[in-house]
C-alpha cells in the first residue's frame, strides 16, 4: 500500500516580486519552471501564524469567537494569531496568543501538526501546537489588545460535541477532514 504523504518539490523560480505591499501581508508573483514550460502564480506571502489546540484537564477544547472580516462573520475558532514579532519562535508565539486571546497559560506544550490554510493561494503554514493542561490565567497586561478582531468569548467544548458541529457546517473555519462544503444556491443567470 502506498503511503499518503505530501511530496515537497523544489522548482526553479525564474522570477519573484512583491506586487502589493499590505498592512498585514503581501501579494507575491512568482514565475517558475514546471514540466516543459513556465507558470506564473500570485499568492498571499504570509508572515506565518500559530494556532493552539488548548485542552483542559477534562480534555475539553477551548474555542474563541472572533469577527473575521473577509468572511463577514464572527466565527468560533482555535486561539490563533500571526507570527508578527521578528524572530519569535512558533512556541513563544502560541503561548503569547493563548494568553492574549483567552487569558490562559498552559503546560505540556507539544507540536501537533503543520498545515497549510489555503495552499492554492497562500504560503501560510500554521504549526498547530497542543497542550495537555491549562494552568492559572496570566496577570492582565496593561497593554491594549492589538487587533479589533480580538476574541469576544471563550468556551470549552468536548471533542465529540465539536465534531457534531463541524460535520453539519455549523462551524466552518476549523480545518477538519470531515467538514463538508457549504451548500450554495444554484447560479441565477
Amino acid at each position: 500500500m502506498t503511503e499518503l504523504l505530501d511530496d515537497d518539490r523544489a522548482v526553479d523560480v525564474v522570477s519573484s516580486e512583491v506586487v502589493f505591499r499590505g498592512a498585514v501581508w503581501d501579494i507575491r508573483r512568482d514565475r517558475f519552471a514546471y514540466g516543459d514550460g513556465e507558470i506564473t502564480r500570485e499568492y498571499v506571502d504570509h508572515s506565518g501564524a500559530v494556532a493552539v489546540l488548548a485542552l483542559d484537564e477534562d480534555g475539553r477544547v477551548l474555542l474563541i469567537k472572533q469577527y473575521r472580516h473577509p468572511i463577514r462573520a464572527r466565527d468560533w475558532e482555535l486561539p490563533a494569531g500571526l507570527l508578527d514579532i521578528r524572530g519569535e519562535s512558533p512556541l513563544i508565539g502560541a503561548q503569547r496568543e493563548l494568553a492574549e486571546e483567552a487569558d490562559v497559560v498552559a503546560r505540556d506544550w507539544r507540536l501537533l501538526s503543520d498545515f497549510f490554510t489555503s495552499p492554492g493561494g497562500s504560503n501560510e503554514a500554521i504549526p498547530s501546537i497542543s497542550h495537555a493542561a491549562s494552568a492559572s490565567p496570566p496577570r492582565r497586561s496593561s497593554e491594549p489588545r492589538r487587533s479589533c478582531t480580538s476574541r469576544s468569548a471563550g468556551y470549552r467544548w468536548t471533542r465529540s460535541s465539536l465534531l457534531c458541529l463541524v460535520v453539519p457546517s455549523a462551524i466552518r473555519s476549523c480545518p477538519s477532514p470531515c467538514s463538508r462544503p457549504r451548500r450554495h444556491e444554484p447560479a441565477v443567470g
